[in-house]
């Protein structure tokens, strides 16, 4: 197992980001998917935990199968989806990712958010026994490229400004300066167990996950104009909105998977 702790910063509090996450989660699944790909919502609901109280309860399916490469395609079952689940108990989360195609593969993300620039040793709660495993890795949401591919000017905190809070550009040393600053910590374990491709394949499902926290935290900064006014029960309906939008994308296209058992794209 291959675990790491994510500190990402950002310029807003904890309440603020609390509808900023919402808000890029929706906008960004619906924007991932397309007819065959992308996110499908399962479950929606409330949940209560003894620790934690009232909380949201998600499952959601990711589909990615003619996003892999074909070597890999070759031998993936024709629909192939990564399950999502998310206990969502703000300022506290866990998430989990199961893949009935690899079981051997497990990921499991605790999430914690505080109003601090990452200065929290053990917010998480590491266990003794897991905490010199651990390798923490401190994420600039300005400074960290992200892939060409997914580079906008207009997403880049270096080049934004909010018209509405009149926050950014991001420079160099922000963490120290700006104020509000919070900080998501994300403590990410990878489990593949198979010999011979263990250390390879959880290296690089972090690296995936670290680049999607990248890329996320940016959009939901960057985007701040659009969500900033939002109530949690607005941003709710959005949610609720997008979701239904993004089903209607990934499954307008999908053959089942028993239909067509010869057939390995």
């Amino acid at each position: 197992m291959l675990t790491k702790e994510y500190r990402i910063c950002m310029p807003l509090t904890v309440e603020e980001y609390r509808i900023g996450q919402l808000y890029m989660i929706a906008r960004h699944s619906l924007e991932q998917s397309d007819a065959g790909n992308g996110v499908e919502v399962i479950e929606n609901k409330e949940c209560h935990d003894e620790e934690h109280g009232k909380g949201q309860y998600t499952e959601k399916r990711i589909h990615l199968s003619s996003r892999l490469p074909y070597w890999v395609q070759a031998f993936c079952p024709k629909v192939f989806y990564i399950v999502e689940k998310g206990w969502n108990y703000y300022p506290f989360t866990i998430t989990e990712y199961t893949c009935s195609f690899i079981p051997k593969l497990n990921i499991t993300i605790l999430t914690k958010f505080e109003d601090n620039p990452g200065t929290s040793d053990n917010c998480l709660r590491v266990p003794d026994a897991t905490i010199d495993e651990r390798t923490i890795d401190f994420v600039d949401i300005a400074f960290d490229e992200v892939a060409a591919k997914h580079y906008k000017k207009e997403e880049d905190p270096k080049c934004f400004k909010s018209a509405i809070t009149g926050r950014g550009p991001l420079i160099e040393g922000w963490r120290q300066t700006d104020s509000p600053v919070m900080c998501s910590y994300k403590l990410v374990q990878v489990s593949f167990e198979v010999w011979g491709l263990q250390t390879k394949v959880e290296d690089f499902v972090q690296r995936c996950i670290r680049d999607v926290l990248l890329l996320g935290h940016r959009q939901a900064f960057t985007w701040i104009d659009e969500w900033h006014w939002m109530s949690i029960d607005d941003v709710r309906e959005y949610e609720h909105k997008k979701q239904e939008e993004a089903n209607q994308k990934v499954l307008a296209e999908q053959v089942p998977a028993s239909s067509d058992p010869d057939n390995v794209e």
